[in-house]
């Protein structure tokens, strides 16, 4: 009798558990990829999606919140202006961005100084809009109810990741094979260990086999075992990766890159539940959840006779389709900071680090978020690591130059356009600031577009083509410049008295960035006032 563990498609009966499925109106919706305080990011925020009626973005409102869970609250950045800037849906599907006199708006190396609209296909792959230059929001297409966290192992609150917890919830408890495609770097992987654990057979062995690993001569001992003397050097009884799966989940992974023979071999175990060990007339009965992951096309494949159409056919029971990154940008925000504090706590380096300044730069952000993400999860994950070590020792990272390369700039495709005949845009000086190095810029330029920019280091990295966390640095090898945490109690104190607690006064007295310096001057207790 065969198994219960290998089960033919036709016999399948998954139930439909309509709860689990994600709602498929989608709306346009507001992400927090960058924020100050980095608990923040992922709170979403969802538009109204009635063309004609504006939604204000600005400091008190909308009210965000995590996916999943009730309640919110504003951006409440001191930074970021109380006057709204307005957004608003068009009859087509796009979303129209009104600055008005709400917060500095930029679209990549854009500042908008009137109405810019974008298409519903480019919502749809996802905007990054720069706010203040302090948030970063992911302007994208969501559907109410999406819940985040890190539900069974996965990471994010997108449409497509959600989709495939409900597939996982599905088919979970059932015994029947399941084949994971997706493209490389991906998670597959991570996919096939959540099924495992939301199955009755979570306390039983999870094995993972890349198949395209095993050299031909050796897959068949290595899949299925072999007996002491079935080849030469075979010197005891060996268990084959079956074996070492039994009651448990068995994770084929690169099942496309299967040899004839392993394809032979894995459709008679999938047919009988028994495997021969090498040398052996006697079969062992196996109790395994195969799970199978390509990112090959396996249709094409049979056309062209490199893969069997029956191992297809029973690797198939039941297809969980993994979206690749670039379709899920309102997660990048979360999966950045989730991979940084994995990487910080390994170096015992703090979480989140002690600033009120964003721990990833704005610009920075941008680029990451417009980036295709060919390698997925993988790649990811890699720059990210490259990002922390590189930055080790720093509150912020910065790109080295193997890292400035392979991302793309910011300028290489515009997004949006002008929705009226008065609606402008601002390109910020900051074009040439990826090609500048900033070992390059004396003290002297330096001083000037810090004061030309009113001590907006923003502004000023502009002005000078660098980064904005370039600045720090140049301030901290420049000797006749400080920052406003090196300012004594006694002489903020009397500065604050001088100039009538006048915060625009008090930075041209002191020279020291205006965020930095209302940050110290709370601290103390002390009011400011806005000049």
């Amino acid at each position: 009798m065969r198994p219960p563990s290998f089960v033919d498609v036709s016999t399948v009966n998954v139930p439909e558990r309509d709860a689990d499925v994600p709602a498929t109106r989608r709306v346009p919706a507001l992400t927090l990829a960058v924020h100050p305080r980095v608990d923040r990011v992922g709170e979403r925020a969802l538009l109204s999606s009635a063309p004609g009626e504006a939604q204000a973005l600005s400091r008190t409102e909308p009210l965000f919140h995590h996916p999943g869970q009730s309640g919110g609250r504003p951006l409440e950045d001191a930074f970021v202006s109380r006057k709204a800037v307005r957004l608003q849906v068009t009859p087509e599907g796009g979303v129209r961005v009104d600055p008005g006199e709400g917060s500095r708006v930029r679209v990549a190396e854009l500042v908008l100084t009137g109405p810019w609209e974008f298409s519903a296909e480019e919502v749809a792959t996802g905007v990054p809009l720069e706010l203040a230059g302090r948030v970063v929001l992911l302007l994208h297409a969501a559907s109410p109810g999406e819940e985040g966290g890190d539900t069974l192992g996965m990471v994010g609150a997108s449409a497509g990741l959600q989709r495939v917890r409900a597939q996982i919830s599905r088919v979970a408890d059932l015994s029947v094979p399941v084949l994971i495609r997706g493209e490389t770097g991906s998670g597959k992987e991570l996919i096939a260990r959540a099924l495992h654990q939301a199955s009755p057979r979570r306390q039983q062995p999870f094995v993972s086999v890349n198949l395209g690993a095993i050299p031909r001569e050796l897959a068949a001992s290595e899949l299925f075992g072999a007996r002491r003397g079935a080849f030469t050097g075979s010197v005891r009884d060996q268990d084959g990766f079956f074996q070492a799966a039994h009651g448990g989940t068995l994770f084929l992974d690169e099942v496309g890159e299967a040899s004839p023979e392993v394809q032979v071999m894995l459709l008679r175990v999938l047919e009988t539940g028994e495997v021969y060990r090498v040398g052996e007339r006697v079969p062992l009965a196996v109790d395994v959840r195969l799970v199978a992951a390509t990112d090959a096309l396996l249709e094409q494949q049979i056309q062209e006779g490199r893969f069997k159409a029956p191992l297809l056919h029973r690797l198939a029971g039941f297809s969980l389709s993994v979206p690749p990154l670039r379709e899920r940008r309102e997660d990048l925000g979360v999966l950045l900071h989730h991979f940084a504090r994995e990487e910080r706590e390994a170096m015992g380096e703090p979480w989140p680090p002690s600033s009120g300044e964003p721990w990833l730069p704005p610009a920075l952000a941008v680029r990451l978020l417009r980036h295709d993400w060919p390698g997925n999860i993988r790649q990811l994950r890699n720059v990210v690591r490259q990002l922390v070590i590189g930055s080790r020792g720093q509150s912020h990272p910065r790109l080295d130059a193997q890292l400035d390369a392979e991302l793309p700039s910011i300028t290489r495709t515009p997004m949006g356009r002008p929705a009226g005949k008065q609606a402008t845009v601002e390109p910020a000086p900051a074009s040439p600031a990826l090609r500048r190095r900033p070992a390059e810029i004396p003290e002297a330029e330096l001083l000037a577009a810090l004061r030309e920019g009113d001590w907006d280091f923003q502004a000023a990295a502009d002005r000078l083509g660098i980064h904005r966390t370039s600045i720090y640095h140049l301030i901290e090898r420049s000797p006749g410049l400080r920052t406003a945490g090196a300012l004594g109690a006694e002489e903020l104190t009397r500065v604050h008295a001088a100039t009538g607690g006048r915060l625009d006064a008090m930075v041209r007295t002191l020279e020291v960035s205006k965020r930095a310096l209302a940050r110290r001057l709370k601290e103390l207790g002390l009011d400011v006032r806005e000049d």
